[in-house]
């Protein structure tokens, strides 16, 4: 984004409001390969790969699919407020060394809330539970009852924040503008957890059953596939080909209308025709989400002296390769190596691409700004994404 201007400004020196797009989805010029990739992403998976691998097995298998998760997954939407509305506020009043991490504090407390506010709707608040994989009879475990609720508060996020370019909420004040998207995105959630989720308890638990007419395997499989196209479209792609529509409201209608349908369709493609549990389905389409972050924001720029069209191929098919290699390579990690008693290896495997890689690789490049590797963007205009090779404002 613009830049952040001196430690202890709240917002951009020199503007009170965001700019008109994000620029994470604008496209670069032809051209624009950032000289330091990818020699700058991998440094980052120097970081990246401990905070995952702490993340994905940091309690084991089972606690880390079933605690970490719910609490990971709460989290979301304020990371996306933080990196992409208040452009680390307030990570900005430090100096660059602690803002990443008094960030990522303040997201990790804000996660443990909303992850007992999940908890209070799917039964009771039941802090004892929120850290217990198993937290046995007369208890609300947050797994996998929470999950749909998580799920749906932050991909509404990334459709307002990404598809929806924010609008009309970009011409607020930016520390106004995130809290309202978060809470919209919460209310859209609770309003979909409560009408439409099929919820079926665990035996003994206090999770109150709902009879709603999506089973929560299914939505939330669902969600994570229109996740994958939000990322391809608006980080991978950076916009396009939505971007290439002047009206911003049939670009947005376009945008909402692909994005969502793309991700219903692609799982009656999945499910229907090819037989894919929503489980596993949830599973390849986190590997692909891990993977189109790692190349589109981690190396953002390695290939942007190829032509545009070139580009946007050679990025797919890689994207489509490392989601491969995750797929198989996690797999057989949770079938041979985490002694999974309590949980699925594709539960496991969703989690430590959605909740470990992915959210590693949005801490590094757009809540940490890629500390502590320097290189010239620090110096020059910042971008939402942390990278060198994105269009500044």
């Amino acid at each position: 984004m613009s830049d952040v201007g001196s430690a202890g400004s709240a917002v951009p020196a020199d503007r009170s409001r965001l700019p008109e797009r994000p620029p994470l989805s604008q496209p670069r010029s032809t051209g624009s390969r950032s000289f330091q990739q990818p020699g700058l992403g991998l440094l980052g998976l120097l970081l990246v790969i401990p905070v995952a691998l702490a993340l994905a097995i940091g309690l084991g298998g089972d606690g880390s699919t079933r605690v970490l998760a719910p609490l990971v997954t709460f989290s979301l939407p304020l990371v996306v407020m933080i990196a992409f509305w208040w452009e680390d506020w307030p990570g900005t009043r430090l100096r660059s060394s602690w803002a990443g991490w008094a960030d990522t504090v303040l997201i990790g407390a804000g996660a443990i809330v909303l992850t007992g506010a999940g908890q209070t709707l799917a039964g009771r608040l039941d802090p004892a539970a929120l850290f217990d994989p198993a937290p046995g009879p007369g208890h609300v475990p947050t797994f996998p009852a929470t999950m749909p609720l998580a799920g749906l508060a932050f991909v509404v996020m990334l459709q307002i924040t990404l598809v929806g370019e924010g609008w009309p909420l970009r011409r607020l004040h930016p520390l106004v503008a995130g809290p309202i998207a978060v809470a919209i995105s919460w209310a859209i959630a609770i309003v979909g957890y409560l009408t439409v989720v099929q919820v079926e308890p665990p035996a003994g638990s206090d999770v109150i059953s709902r009879d709603g007419p999506v089973p929560g395997a299914v939505l939330g499989a669902t969600l994570v596939l229109i996740g994958a196209w939000q990322v391809l479209c608006f980080v991978v792609w950076r916009g396009w080909p939505f971007v290439t529509v002047a009206s911003r409201a049939a670009r947005l209608t376009i945008a909402h209308v692909t994005v969502i349908g793309g991700g219903i369709v692609s799982y009656l493609v999945l499910r229907e025709l090819l037989g894919l549990t929503p489980s596993r389905i949830a599973a390849l389409s986190g590997c692909f989400i891990a993977a189109g972050l790692l190349f589109g924001m981690l190396f953002e720029g390695w290939l942007g002296n190829l032509s545009p069209t070139v580009e946007r191929a050679a990025l797919l098919l890689a994207t489509l390769a490392l989601a491969a290699l995750l797929a198989v390579g996690l797999q057989a990690i949770a079938t041979r190596a985490m002694h999974l008693t309590q949980s699925a290896a594709d539960d496991w495997v969703g989690h430590a691409t959605l909740n470990a890689l992915a959210v590693a690789i949005i801490l590094h490049v757009a809540v940490g700004r890629r500390w502590p590797f320097p290189h010239p963007a620090d110096q020059a205009p910042r971008t939402s994404s942390g990278g060198s090779g994105s269009v500044d404002v």
